[in-house]
């Protein structure tokens, strides 16, 4: 049941999606319709109607003549929407998703970092750094969050590059990192990333070496693939 109390089409474009996501709604079959849906979960059509738009932009379902409303295999689904990212890192954050999503940081977070350090003068995007970094000093000491310190690190050097497009990438990045960086950190066995690594980050895009910078992130990122490579190789094929 829906909360009355709550945005009542959120709440079911949340639940509808990530019941997709789960595999509750066979791939390419039909799906209930607005109708039956409003039914069922004891709403106005005008609800489900919009529910079912906000899945349809976010490639989750597409209604097609004479078949009605049809759930969209997964290669259709827009995974740079955060809802679709969290509905499927939740439903199963697996290795080879995360192996994927690796791969995405890998094309674009050293670049975000050579940017950062050629626009080391923006002083308050290098300070949002700064204070991040501080945090995961923090985290070492259990005085701050570790997860959150790491993705706001992350995210900030995003921000200090710069680039329109990558800081349009900062949501998705955010909600992504969240899954990812608790099973990669759970893969090596420790709870906190290493703050000396983050260091040399920033120190390398303060002193703004730009290309020293960019190796910093990928020598980072790269230790990550290799654990998650690591790991493929020891999980057995699921039947």
């Amino acid at each position: 049941m829906l909360d009355s109390g709550r945005n009542l089409t959120h709440q079911l474009t949340h639940q509808l999606g990530s019941a997709i996501i789960q595999g509750s709604y066979a791939i390419d079959k039909s799906f209930p319709t607005e109708a039956e849906l409003s039914q069922q979960f004891n709403i106005s059509r005008s609800v489900t109607r919009e529910a079912v738009k906000m899945l349809t932009a976010k490639g989750l379902l597409a209604s097609r003549p004479r078949q009605g409303i049809r759930v969209m295999p997964s290669s259709q689904w827009n995974m740079f929407d955060p809802d679709v990212l969290a509905w499927t890192l939740n439903a199963r954050p697996s290795l080879d998703l995360l192996r994927e999503f690796t791969q995405l940081r890998i094309a674009i977070e050293p670049e975000a970092a050579r940017l950062a350090a050629e626009n080391r003068n923006d002083k308050s995007k290098m300070k949002a750094i700064a204070d991040a970094l501080e945090r995961m000093r923090k985290a070492d000491l259990g005085q701050d969050d570790p997860l959150s310190a790491d993705i706001e690190f992350h995210t900030a050097i995003l921000a200090a590059s710069n680039n329109r497009f990558f800081l349009q990438l900062r949501q998705f990045i955010q909600v992504a990192l969240r899954v990812s960086i608790a099973s990669t950190n759970q893969l090596k066995g420790v709870f906190t990333a290493s703050y000396d690594d983050h260091k040399k980050i920033y120190d390398e895009i303060n002193a703004g070496n730009a290309n020293a910078a960019s190796e910093a992130v990928r020598y980072l990122l790269n230790e990550v693939m290799q654990l998650i490579n690591i790991s493929l190789v020891k999980t057995p094929p699921a039947e």
